[in-house]
C-alpha cells in the first residue's frame, strides 16, 4: 500500500488503516466546516452530556454528534426538527463510522416553531380562564417597586430616570435578570420569586423595607427571538401566580407577547410602565391641597347654613307664644261676649266651659314651648359637632407627617418616623416607637 510516497509490503493493520483514513478527512478542508441541513431523527441526549442524532432527507442520511459544552442547543431543537448544522467529517475508529461532528446547530424555521407553540400556550391558558380572570388592583401610590430586567440595560436607566422625576425617593428594588437566551426564562421565574418574597411584611421587615406592592417585569425592544422567553409557560405562569400586581413591559407597542396577556397591566415599553404606575409628586400635592380646600369649604358652608336655620328656629320661637295668647284672647273676648247674652240659668256652665278653654290654651302654649326649645337644643348640638375643631376639644388628636398628609391606618407609620399631634391648643412632635396593628375586621 502506498502512503504518500512511502510504499508498504504486505497487508496493514485495520486499526492502521482506519486512523490513516481519518486523519486524511481531517486534514482535507472539503470535509470541515461544512454547512449541512436536513431532518432529525434518533435525537438522544446520553448521560454524559453528548447528544447524538442522524441527519436524513430524501437522498441521504448520516450520523452526527454533540460533544458535551461544544455548542448551545436549541430547548425548541428535538425530534423531526429541520436543522441547519456547522460540522466537520470525522472517522469514529472504534466502530468504523463516518460521522458528522457539529460545531452550531439551529432551527430551520425556528420563528414559524415558536409562533406554533405560541399559540398553543395562549389556546392552553383561554381554556383554564386565565386570560379571563380578575386582575390584582394596582396601588394608587406603590410604595415598593420590584423592576425585573436586565441589569445596566438602556430600558432599567430609562425607568430608574422616569421614577426619580415623577416620584424622587420612591423605593425600588432591581433585580437583574437574563432577559433573553436560554437561560432567561428561569432567570426571570427566579425573579419573580424574589420579588413575591419581598412582599411578606415579615421578610420585607427583616431588611428594614416596606413590603413590595407592585413587580415591573421586561425589558426594551429586539428581534422576536430575543424577546420569546416573555411567550413561555414557565415566565406566564410565575406571573399568574404572583400575590401582588405584575406589569408586563416587553419591547414596543407593537410586540405583543403571552406575558402581556395574563399580566394585571401591559405597558407597551418599560417608560410606559412608569408612567402608568408612578405618579408624578407634584401633581399630587396639588390635588392634596386641593381637596383639604373644598373640604374647608364645605365645612364653612354647613356652619353657616346650620346659624342661619338657628337663627330663623329662634325668631320662630319668640314669635310664636305671643300669636298663641292674642289668639287666646280673641276666643276669650267672644265667649265673654256670648256669655253675657246667655240666659242666667246658663251662666254656671259657660263659666265652667270658659275655664276648661283656659286650660287647655296654656297647656298648648307651654306644650309648644316645650317642643321648640328641645329642637332647638338638637340643632344646636348637631351644629357643634359638625364644627371640626370641637372634635380636637373632646380630646382627639390628627397625626400627620412632616409634608402635612393625614396619617389614618398604621401600615402609614415607621418605626422611627416623626409626627406631628395636632391638638385643640396647638401642635406636638413625637416619633413612632412600636406599632401595633388592630384587628382590620372591627
Amino acid at each position: 500500500m502506498r502512503t504518500g510516497n512511502d510504499l508498504t509490503t504486505g497487508p496493514i493493520p485495520v486499526g492502521q488503516f482506519v486512523n490513516l483514513v481519518r486523519k486524511t478527512l481531517r486534514q482535507d478542508k472539503l470535509f470541515q466546516n461544512q454547512v449541512i441541513t436536513g431532518e432529525i431523527t434518533q435525537w438522544k441526549r446520553h448521560s454524559n452530556g453528548h447528544t447524538y442524532f442522524t441527519l436524513i432527507d430524501s437522498d441521504g442520511q448520516i450520523s452526527a454528534v454533540i460533544w458535551q459544552g461544544r455548542c448551545s442547543i436549541d430547548p425548541l431543537i428535538e425530534e423531526g426538527s429541520v436543522v441547519v448544522v456547522i460540522a466537520n467529517l470525522d472517522l469514529w475508529t472504534k466502530a468504523g463510522k463516518i460521522q458528522l461532528v457539529v460545531s452550531k446547530i439551529a432551527l430551520v424555521n425556528k420563528l414559524g416553531v415558536l409562533e406554533e407553540r405560541k399559540k398553543q400556550l395562549i389556546a392552553d391558558l383561554r381554556n383554564e380562564g386565565l386570560l379571563d380572570r380578575p386582575r390584582l388592583e394596582l396601588p394608587t401610590i406603590p410604595h415598593h417597586i420590584a423592576i425585573i430586567t436586565g441589569s445596566g440595560s438602556a430600558a432599567l436607566a430609562d425607568m430608574n430616570r422616569l421614577i426619580d422625576n415623577r416620584w424622587p425617593g420612591l423605593r425600588r428594588t432591581i433585580i437583574g435578570v437574563m432577559v433573553q437566551g436560554e437561560n432567561a426564562p428561569s432567570e426571570i421565574v427566579r425573579g419573580l420569586l424574589a420579588a413575591s418574597k419581598l412582599s411578606v411584611p415579615e421578610i420585607a421587615g427583616r431588611l428594614d423595607l416596606p413590603p413590595v406592592d407592585l413587580i415591573i417585569v421586561g425589558r426594551g425592544g429586539g428581534a422576536p427571538e430575543d424577546l420569546w422567553a416573555f411567550n413561555l409557560e414557565p415566565v406566564v405562569r410565575a406571573i399568574v401566580a404572583s400575590r401582588i400586581p405584575v406589569v408586563s413591559a416587553v419591547g414596543h407597542e407593537s410586540d405583543l407577547m403571552v406575558a402581556d396577556l395574563v399580566a394585571d397591566l401591559r405597558a407597551s415599553t418599560p417608560s410606559n410602565a412608569i408612567e402608568l404606575t408612578v405618579p408624578e409628586y407634584d401633581y399630587h400635592q396639588m390635588l392634596n391641597m386641593s381637596l383639604l380646600e373644598r373640604l374647608d369649604d364645605a365645612a364653612q358652608r354647613i356652619i353657616i347654613d346650620s346659624r342661619k336655620g338657628l337663627q330663623l328656629l329662634q325668631s320662630r320661637l319668640v314669635n310664636a307664644p305671643l300669636r298663641g295668647v292674642y289668639n287666646a284672647n280673641q276666643r276669650v273676648s267672644e265667649l265673654a261676649n256670648r256669655l253675657s247674652n246667655v240666659v242666667a240659668d246658663k251662666f254656671s256652665e259657660e263659666r265652667q266651659q270658659l275655664h276648661r278653654f283656659t286650660t287647655t290654651i296654656e297647656l298648648s302654649i307651654q306644650k309648644k314651648l316645650a317642643d321648640e326649645t328641645t329642637r332647638l337644643a338638637v340643632l344646636n348640638t348637631s351644629l357643634n359637632s359638625s364644627n371640626p375643631s370641637n372634635v380636637l376639644h373632646r380630646g382627639y388628636s390628627m397625626i400627620t407627617n412632616k409634608s402635612g398628609s393625614v396619617i389614618s391606618k398604621t401600615e402609614d407609620l415607621i418605626e422611627g418616623q416623626q409626627i406631628i399631634l395636632a391638638l385643640a391648643d396647638g401642635r406636638a412632635k413625637a416619633t413612632v416607637n412600636d406599632i401595633e396593628e388592630g384587628d382590620k375586621n372591627e
